[in-house]
This record gives C-alpha cells, structure tokens and sequence, in this order.
C-alpha cells in the first residue's frame, strides 16, 4: 500500500522553491510547506491525470511534455502551457545539440586513433587478493 507521503513532493523541495520566490529575511512555516506540498502535488496529478486520459483514448501508453502542455492548456491554464511550450522546445533543442557535439567528438576520437596506428586504451587486468585469517594479503592466481 502506498503512503500518503509517497504520493507528495518532497518538503525540503517545496521549502526551496517557496524560499527562491520570497526575500532573504522571510520565514515559512512548516504548515504553509506542508500546504503548499499537499497543493502542488493534486495539482500535478490533476494536470497528469489529463494528459494520461488522452494518451489513453489516443491508445499511447507515454505522456510526454507535449502532453503536458495539451493538458494545462485543456483545463485552461493556457498562460503556463506557451511558457511550457516554449521550454520544452528549448530543451529539446539544447539536448539534440548535446547529441550532435558527443557524436562528433566520439568520431572524431575513433579517427584519430585509425589515422595515427593506436589502439584504444585498455584497462590493466584486475588483480583480486586474498585475505587470510591473520589479515595478510596474497594476489589470486588468475
């Protein structure tokens, strides 16, 4: 059985958001992070819940960001679902950027070594010891 814990975000998580927005000198109570914990938690299931129901009717067993953005924008919080958009967009950009950077340098790393005669670095075999009862130590014959 799942714990109503479980089913949250983590506090310390909240509290660092809820601190992020407020100045230096502001304090929280633990029942305004707990409030807000129990707050944003239904609010992320509920906008999950809408975007798993049109994966489900759409015969998809993954929600993606899209789906996400479909949902907040279907319950009517359109402002967040452009902003979400625009990010998911962003990231996707930066991490097929990412992809492209660690191919080329991948390749690159096999040519030089094909063009130079090397062969890749291999590791040393391990050596495994053995101890004995009076915590002396002899390599294992492999």
């Amino acid at each position: 059985m799942i714990d109503d814990q479980d089913k949250l975000l983590p506090i310390a998580n909240v509290g660092r958001i809820m601190k992020h927005i407020l100045p230096r000198n502001a304090k929280i109570s633990k029942e305004a992070k707990e409030t807000m914990q129990e707050c944003v938690s239904e609010f992320i299931s509920f906008i999950t819940s809408e975007a798993s129901d049109k994966c489900h009717k759409e015969n998809r067993k993954t929600v993606n960001g899209d789906d996400i953005c479909w949902a907040l924008s279907s319950l009517g919080f359109d402002n967040n679902s452009e902003v979400m958009l625009k990010y998911l967009h962003k990231f996707r950009e930066y991490e097929r950027q990412k992809a492209e950077q660690n191919k080329a340098s991948s390749s690159e790393e096999k040519d030089d070594v094909t063009r130079l005669g090397l062969q890749p670095e291999t590791s040393p075999p391990l050596e495994f010891r053995i101890l004995d009862k009076g915590g002396s130590s002899s390599a294992n014959p492999k």
